[in-house]
C-alpha cells in the first residue's frame, strides 16, 4: 500500500471511476442553486464522487472550463483509496497511517515548467466567471469559488510557506472577497504583511492530487511547509513552478491556479458572505472584507475546476466533513501523545461535526486523567476551530458508535459532579452560530470566543469497591456469561426461528 505520486485530478478521478466510486454528471445543471442541491442529495443517498460535465453557461467549444469535481473526500473508502489503500482500514489504522505521513517530510522541488502554464491569462484577459464556480446555496451571498482551492502564501519574514483551505467569493471578473482569521496560518502571514504595508501575495490552487487539500486543510504546526508534508504522502517531491505574476510555487500539475494580492486598504474591501459554512448553518450577513486583486490565472487545457459543497448536516456531510474526521483525530492523538498522557486507545471524530466533537477512548490510569486530555488538547493550537466538545470514554466503550457513547454519557456521568467541566471564554471559531454575536467579532475579537465542555464518561474511581461485584466499583454488565454464549452458539440451529434466516 503506498499513495501514488503521479496522482493529479485526472488520474485520480480514474482511479475513483475504476473503484466505481465516480458519476458523470451528463445532463444539464446550472450552476445556480441547482449544482449544490444535486451534489446535496447525493451526499444524502451516500452516492460517488461527481463529475458534472454538461453545466448551464459552460457548454461547447467556446467554454474555457466546461467540467466541475466535487465529492472526492466525501466518504472514509474514498479517502482511502486515494491515500493508497486497496480496502478501507480501521479508524485507527487510518489514524496510525495519516500521524506517520504528516511527520515524514519530504522537501518540495522547482521544475522549469509544467501542464498548469498551458494557458497564462493576465490583464484585461482574467475573467474568473469563465469558470463554473457555483452559488452552491440559495442564501450564499455570491459565487463561491474558494471552497476546496489550496491558498498559498509565504511569510514576508521567515519565508516560510503556508497552504491552507480559506473561502472566497467572486466580487466581479478580477476580485474575490475573502474571510481571514487571524489564527490561521495565512491569517498570520497577513497580520504581518499588514503590518509593513504591503499588499499580501497569494495563489489559489483548483484541482491537483487530492493529498494537497487533504494537507491543506489539516492544522500543520506553522513551522513546517504543507508541500513538504505532500511529498511525504505521495513519496516523492512536489514538483513546483513558479507563478508568474506573484513570488509563489505551485504544482506543476494543477488544473488551475488563481494568483493577486490582498491590500488592507479598507477602500478595497468588498462584501463577503453569507455563505453555507462547515456547520451546516448559514454564516453572518455580508460584510466587507480583504480582497484578492488577481493578477493572473493559468490553466491546463481543458480544465477541471475543483469545488465542494461546504456545510455538515445529519445524514448529507460532505467532503470536509470526512477529511476533518480523519485528520482531526490524528492531530487530537499526535497532540496527547505529546502531551505524555498513557493509555490513549484511539480518537475519533464523527464526520458530521468536523471535529468540534472529539471521542477519546483511554485505559484508564488514574481519577482526572480526562482532564488532562481535554486541557490538553484546548491548549493547543489545533483547537482553534475543533474541540469543543471532548468526550472521553473507557476501554469497552466504540468511540465511532454514537449509541455505545450515548449508553456511556447516561449511566457513567454524574451531570451534578465534576464529570462535566465547562471552560469558558476561550478562543473558538467564529462561524458557530451557538455562540453569541459579540463572540465573534473577528475584527475586534481577533478570533471567535468558546464555552467548551469536557464530558467525563468512564468509570469513576472513586466509588468504593465491592466484594459483590468482584471487587470492582462499578456494578456488573447484563451481558451473557461465556459459559451461556456458548451454550446458545452449540443450540443456535435448533432453536427454530420462524421466518427469519438467522446466522450466528
Amino acid at each position: 500500500m503506498q499513495h501514488q505520486a503521479f496522482l493529479d485530478l485526472r488520474t485520480t478521478l480514474d482511479l475513483l471511476k475504476a473503484n466505481g466510486e465516480l458519476s458523470e454528471v451528463s445532463g444539464e445543471v446550472n450552476w445556480d442553486v441547482e449544482l449544490g442541491a444535486v451534489t446535496r442529495e447525493v451526499l444524502r443517498r451516500r452516492g460517488p464522487a461527481l463529475l458534472f460535465s454538461n453545466i448551464t453557461g459552460y457548454r461547447g467549444p467556446q467554454a474555457r472550463c466546461s467540467r466541475l469535481a466535487t465529492g472526492l473526500f466525501a466518504s472514509f473508502r474514498r479517502i482511502s483509496l486515494m491515500l493508497g489503500f486497496d480496502q478501507q482500514p480501521s479508524n485507527r489504522a487510518l489514524i496510525e497511517y495519516v500521524l506517520k505521513k504528516n511527520a515524514t517530510l519530504v522537501p518540495p522541488v522547482l521544475v522549469e515548467d509544467g501542464p498548469v502554464h498551458e494557458n497564462v491569462l493576465t490583464g484585461d484577459a482574467v475573467d474568473l466567471f469563465a469558470f463554473p464556480a457555483p452559488r452552491w446555496h440559495h442564501l450564499d451571498g455570491g459565487r463561491y469559488i474558494g471552497t476546496m482551492g489550496c491558498v498559498v502564501t509565504r511569510d514576508p519574514q521567515t519565508r516560510q510557506v503556508n497552504v491552507g483551505l480559506y473561502r472566497s467569493m467572486i466580487v466581479d471578473r478580477n476580485r474575490m472577497g475573502t474571510l481571514i482569521v487571524s489564527s490561521q496560518g495565512w491569517g498570520g502571514h497577513w497580520g504581518k504583511y499588514r503590518e509593513m504595508k504591503r499588499p499580501m501575495p497569494v495563489a489559489f490552487v483548483f484541482g491537483w492530487d487530492p493529498v494537497m487539500e487533504f494537507v491543506a486543510g489539516s492544522p500543520i504546526p506553522a513551522t513546517i511547509c504543507e508541500y513538504d508534508v505532500m511529498g511525504g504522502y505521495r513519496g516523492a517531491p512536489v514538483p513546483l513552478v513558479k507563478c508568474r505574476t506573484v513570488e509563489l510555487e505551485v504544482p506543476a500539475a494543477a488544473e488551475l491556479v488563481v494568483e493577486g494580492t490582498i491590500s488592507d486598504d479598507p477602500a478595497t474591501y468588498a462584501p463577503e458572505g453569507p455563505f453555507g459554512e462547515y456547520t451546516g448553518h448559514v454564516s453572518e450577513i455580508a460584510t466587507p472584507r480583504p480582497v484578492v486583486k488577481v493578477s493572473a490565472i493559468t490553466h491546463r487545457d481543458r480544465p477541471i475546476f475543483r469545488g465542494t459543497l461546504e456545510g455538515s448536516l445529519p445524514g448529507a456531510s460532505g467532503e470536509n466533513s470526512y477529511m476533518s474526521s480523519i485528520q482531526r483525530a490524528a492531530i487530537a492523538c499526535n497532540v496527547l501523545r505529546n502531551a505524555g498522557i498513557p493509555g490513549i486507545l484511539d480518537v475519533f471524530v464523527h464526520p458530521v461535526n468536523n471535529g468540534t466533537t472529539v471521542i477519546v477512548q483511554i485505559k484508564k490510569h488514574y481519577e482526572g486523567q480526562p482532564k488532562q486530555i481535554a486541557a490538553a488538547l484546548w491548549g493547543s493550537n489545533a483547537s482553534s476551530h475543533r474541540y469543543k466538545f471532548v468526550v472521553v470514554v473507557d476501554d469497552d466503550i466504540d468511540p465511532g458508535d454514537y449509541e455505545a457513547v450515548d449508553w456511556a454519557i447516561n449511566y457513567r456521568v454524574d451531570p451534578g459532579s465534576d464529570d462535566i467541566v465547562v471552560f469558558r471564554s476561550t478562543f473558538g471559531s467564529a462561524l458557530d452560530p451557538s455562540t453569541l454575536l459579540e463572540h465573534r467579532q473577528l475584527s475586534e475579537l481577533g478570533a471567535g470566543l468558546w464555552n467548551r465542555m469536557l464530558i467525563d464518561a468512564t468509570r469513576t474511581w472513586r466509588f468504593p469497591r465491592r466484594p459483590q461485584w468482584g471487587g470492582e466499583r462499578f456494578p456488573p454488565l447484563v451481558t451473557p456469561r461465556p459459559q451461556d454464549l456458548e451454550l446458545v452458539r452449540k443450540r443456535w440451529r435448533e432453536y427454530g426461528f420462524a421466518g427469519w434466516k438467522a446466522e450466528f
